[in-house]
Order: C-alpha cells, then structure tokens, then sequence
C-alpha cells in the first residue's frame, strides 16, 4: 500500500495571480506530489492549497512553498479579512493512506525546523503536532497576527518552537503541525451587516459555547456586498455540515436574514457531503458503506 499524505496550506494571498499561479507552478515541479485544488479569495486575500503525495514528497513541497511565499508576498503591505500571522500562514499534514498521526507529527516537526533554519522564519506547533496544549488550537497560537506577535513571542509561553522569537520582516511566522480532515465551509447571508455574521459566527462556535468541533468567525465580503459565516469544521461527524447549516438558518431568522448560498473551500471527504444528502432526503435505514456505490469500487 503507497503512503499518501495530504497538506493544505494557506497563504497569505488571495488577490495577485502571480504569486498564485507562482505557487501552484512550485508544487506541480515536486517529484511524488500532486496538487489537487487550489484556490483564491480576494477579500479573505488568502488562497488554500490541497497537495497530496509520498511522505518525502510532500515535506519538500511544503518546504519549497513556504520559501516562495518568504519571496513573493510582503505581509507589511498585506491586508484581508481573515487572520493572518505568515505569508505561509499555516502548513498542516493529513494522513491519508499507510500513515498514521504520528508519522504526520514527525513530518510536520522536521518541515518545520527546516522553514526555521534555512528561511528564517519562525515555526510554531499546533493540533497533534502542540508543544504544549494550549498550542493545539491555530487560533490562540495567531492571535496577535504579524503585527502583534513580536510583543507576543517575548512571553516565554509563546516562544517559537523553533527559530528566535521574532518575526520574518516580510514573511512573519507560521504554524506547522499534523491534524484529521476538516472541512472548510462558508455560508452566505442576504446583508451587508457584518455584525450579524458575527453575532451568529459567536453563537455556533464552540470556544463561545456552540457546536464543539465548528470554528467560525464572521467577515463582510467587500466585492459581493454580502456578509458570510466562514467556518472550519474540525470533525465533520462530530458535529455535521446540515447541523451548522440549519443552526446558521435558525439565527440568521432572527435578524430578518437569510442565506444565499454556500461555499467548499479546497476539498471535503465525501461522507461529509453524503451525510447532508441523507439527512435532507431522509433516507431511512442510510448505510453509507454499503449503498454508496463508490465505496463499492474502491474496495
């Protein structure tokens, strides 16, 4: 059985196609990797990349990416909704098949230390790859983003896991670690109100007392004139796609609001979109090993 490991990273740019395309150009030249899907939003000013391949493989892309974002994109002229520490901003390792969490730990710690030492930029650890656990979450370990995580790291509890505690001038810091498939999933409302984004973004979340596997922040999308819930779903059967959908339509009814639509970004495991199709059609009885007929074929 080959060993396949998945990496997603993000970057810190969403809006020049160059530095896109110049990306995408670095991973397709990877011998044992294959770049999936990748794709840009102008107003997060972030594009995620889905890259899979053997264990070597896939380490030396995530490196070479890393070192074209250090040379393509300049964080002190950068600006966009989302939150944002790097120009490699996070660089996580998935196993797929013939790797386990371990595995993908090690590559993460060995991806990072080599960021660190040959690009000078500092590394942090988080999810399974946490140096300590209140690293684990990628949203403690970015707060303060590139403007703020000088001041951060000179608090010994928040001192890079490798590389001096200071930030790259241009290409700031970036998290490294190893973590199960999420899903990446937006969902669109009919206002320009980014405060009741917000209000239902705080109300589904789990750190403020929502669902526990759904991180959600609200963003106003400047070209569309529309407000979105922008999502990561950390364990989508844990805590399923429709359930935050319907719970997103629930609050959005309080404000007079409405969703317009929804959005993948990157690539989702397909039990996680089966399952929204068995609950609104109501299957009974639905066994997705057995009555998905492509689960049939890949056995």
């Amino acid at each position: 059985m080959a060993q396949i490991v998945e990496c997603i990273p993000n970057f810190s740019e969403g809006r020049d196609l160059a530095v896109i395309e110049a990306l995408a150009d670095t991973a397709r030249a990877v011998p044992g990797v294959t770049l999936l899907d990748y794709s840009a939003d102008a107003n997060h000013n972030r594009s995620v990349f889905t890259l899979i391949g053997s264990p070597a493989g896939i380490a030396e892309a995530a490196f070479l990416l890393c070192k074209c974002a250090r040379e393509r994109i300049d964080l002190t002229k950068q600006t966009g909704e989302h939150p944002r520490m790097g120009a490699a901003d996070v660089i996580p390792f998935v196993p797929i098949q013939g790797v386990g969490m371990e595995e993908c730990v090690e590559i993460s710690k060995a991806v990072a230390a080599r960021i660190s030492a040959e690009l000078g930029i500092p590394t942090f650890l988080y999810e399974h790859s946490a140096s300590a656990p209140e690293r684990r979450n990628l949203a403690a370990v970015r707060r303060g983003q590139f403007e703020g995580m000088n001041e951060k790291m000179q608090d010994p509890a928040w001192a890079p896991d490798f590389g001096k505690p200071q930030v790259h001038p241009t290409a700031g810091a970036t998290a490294v670690g190893a973590r199960p498939p999420l899903v990446a999933f937006n969902i669109n409302l009919d206002t320009d109100n980014v405060e009741i984004a917000k209000a239902i973004a705080a109300a589904i979340r789990g750190s403020s007392g929502g669902y526990q596997h759904c991180k959600a922040m609200g963003f106003l999308l400047a070209d569309r004139g529309i407000a979105q819930v922008s999502m990561n779903m950390v364990n989508y059967e844990g805590t399923p796609l429709y359930r935050v959908f319907e719970a997103v339509r629930f609050e959005a009814k309080r404000w007079g609001v409405n969703i317009i639509g929804s959005e993948l970004i990157g690539l989702a495991p397909s039990k996680a979109l089966i399952d929204c199709a068995a609950y609104y059609l109501q299957i009974e009885d639905f066994d997705y090993d057995k009555q998905v007929l492509e689960n049939h074929l890949r056995d």
